[in-house]
Order: C-alpha cells, then structure tokens, then sequence
C-alpha cells in the first residue's frame, strides 16, 4: 500500500516544500487539493493543464526526485447546494478534478455526496439522520433524485477518464454510512462510485472502521488515517451536539461557500479529531491497514491532520509514527 499525506494541512508553504515534509516523514504520496471548501493552493493553473501538455509536464516535474508521488485528488464540497454560487461550483470543482486526474495520471478523485435542499425550492441544504416520519422519507425521496441525476453524470465522466470517486462518509452529506451509500448507487446506477474510508468519522458515530470496510469490500476505493477521541462530555451531551459557535467576521475563519464559514468547535466537546494514535492504539491502526490491504493491496491509505493540539508538522510527525508502525507489522 501507498502512505500519504492530504495536503490542506500544508497549504502554508510552496509545493516544494510540502513535498520535502512528506519526503522528511518516510513517506510516499501526496493527495492534492483541486477545489471544493478550500482553494487549490498547490495547482492554481488546473485550466491551463487540462489543455496544455507543458503546463502538464511542468507541475509533474515539481514531483521528479521527491520520493513522493501523487496520490490521488480531493475536492471535498458541497457539489449539491442549493445557493447557485456553491453547488454549482462545487459541481464544477469535482468534474475539473475528475478531467485532471485523467490528465495528470491519477485513478482516484475524493469528493463528498453533497446535501440538496429538502424540498424543490429550498435555499438551505438539509440533513435528514433519523427518519421516523412520512414528511422526512418524502424530503429524502426528493434529495436522492437530485443526488442520483448528479452523480450518474460524475460516473460516466469518470469511467471516461478513467477515474474512480471516492466518497468520503462525512456528515451534513446524504452518503454518510454503508446504507447511503448503497442507496446512492442503486438509485444512480453508478459502476465509477465507491467510498474514501475516512475512519474518524465512523469513530464519532460509533462504528467500527474496520467492520465498515469489510462490508463495503471492493466499493472502499480510497482511505485517510486520522483518529478521533471521545470526550467524557459525550456521556452528557451524545455525539450529535450542536453547541458550535458562530464566529464575527472580524474573527480568523475559514469560509467553504457563499456566505458560509466554519463555525468554532464546541469548548466541552463531546469529541475531537486527533492525530492517530492520541484515540486508538497502534494495535487498531494495523487491524484497520490489514482490512484494507485485503480489499485492495495498493490501496492509498493519507494523513489527514486536523488536531487543534499539535502544529502542522508536529501532528503529521506523531500520525506518521503510528501509521509507520502499523504498516510493519502487516502480513
């Protein structure tokens, strides 16, 4: 398998440079950022290498003598928003990715579902978890129609260019777990779709990783490492808790759409992402890598650090530890 790093954590230095942190951690593959939520920092000119073989040859020779290859692209999103000036250029963002892939070699593309509004006319999009009621299957009934035209046209670019999509089972998207997924590929008749198996949000929602890749099998086409931890709170409050702050605008925020910011993290969280090994020990790591060793033997398995406790490099030095010492112990 393929040891990586997704680069958004890295977005704060060139090319070059990210490639010598990954160089400097013993590892071997970099997941590009193509758009979506955040900008492409490291391939600003995607336009102009979608048309011309140069600019082409010119961002792969940033790669030549790195001992770090490309490995795979993301441009998680919301391709399904109903603001017309986000869904729509999320849209966008994921078939320029996918058309990029084709060009610059690449088999995977990670992307989100996406959410629609719950109703023909919405503005807002709008996450269904518990169906209990009629009204709830019926708005959902509406989502999986508008999800299913989208990415039946994703699947036949994609098996154009040769790529396969890899969902990320994230929330506030209608493919969030095994059964939406399923639902989303039979309802759009998809062969190109399949998933990222990101195991930190499967944590949250206390399921098993590796459980979850052994019954997905052949649709996990892609995989991140990062861990999460679950917080005494989560005792009081349960994993579903919306005590999110807004933040002012005169406050550092990231925005992932029009008019849309992240908001701050809850100060007694239920639970946080962490770097691997700070939620689940080595042992679980080698289990998760054996599962997905079995489904795919080059399967791309990237560091994603999002643990507000450790710096850029210090969180990818501690995840890389752990990653370095499951991986040897695979069979």
């Amino acid at each position: 398998m393929k040891y990586g790093v997704y680069n958004a954590i890295l977005h704060d230095r060139s090319l070059p440079e990210a490639l010598q942190v990954i160089s400097d951690l013993g590892l071997t593959g970099l997941e590009l950022n193509t758009g979506g939520f955040l900008p492409p920092t490291h391939v600003p000119n995607i336009d102009e290498i979608l048309t011309s073989d140069a600019a082409r040859d010119d961002f792969l020779g940033h790669f030549e003598g790195t001992n770090v290859s490309l490995a795979g692209l993301n441009c998680n999103g919301n391709p399904l928003h109903p603001n017309p000036r986000t869904g729509p250029v999320h849209a966008e963002d994921v078939r320029r990715s996918v058309r990029l892939a084709g060009r610059l070699g690449q088999s995977r593309v990670v992307t989100m579902s996406g959410l629609p509004a719950g109703e023909p006319g919405g503005t807002r999009p709008n996450w269904a978890v518990n169906a209990w009621s009629s009204a709830t299957l019926d708005q959902l009934d509406h989502q999986w129609g508008v999800a299913a035209d989208f990415w039946a046209e994703i699947d036949a670019l994609a098996g154009e260019h040769g790529v396969k999509v890899a969902l990320e089972l994230h929330p506030q998207n209608l493919v969030f777990n095994p059964a939406s997924f399923r639902e989303l590929i039979e309802r759009a008749g998809t062969t190109n779709i399949g998933v990222e198996l990101d195991a930190s949000h499967l944590f949250w929602q206390q399921m098993d990783p590796v459980a979850v890749v052994q019954d997905l099998g052949r649709w996990v086409f892609h995989a991140a490492a990062k861990d999460v931890r679950i917080n005494p709170h989560a005792a009081v409050q349960g994993v579903l808790d919306n005590s999110f702050r807004r933040l002012s605008a005169d406050e550092p925020r990231t925005q992932i759409g029009d008019h849309e910011w992240v908001n701050e993290w809850p100060q007694r969280s239920a639970w946080d992402f962490v770097a691997l090994g700070k939620g689940h020990d080595v042992d679980f790591w080698a289990r998760f890598l054996q599962a997905l060793q079995e489904v795919d033997p080059e399967m791309m398995v990237n560091i994603e650090h999002e643990d507000t406790e450790l710096g850029r490099i210090e969180g990818l030095e501690v995840a890389a530890k752990v990653l370095h010492q499951a991986a040897a112990s695979l069979t």
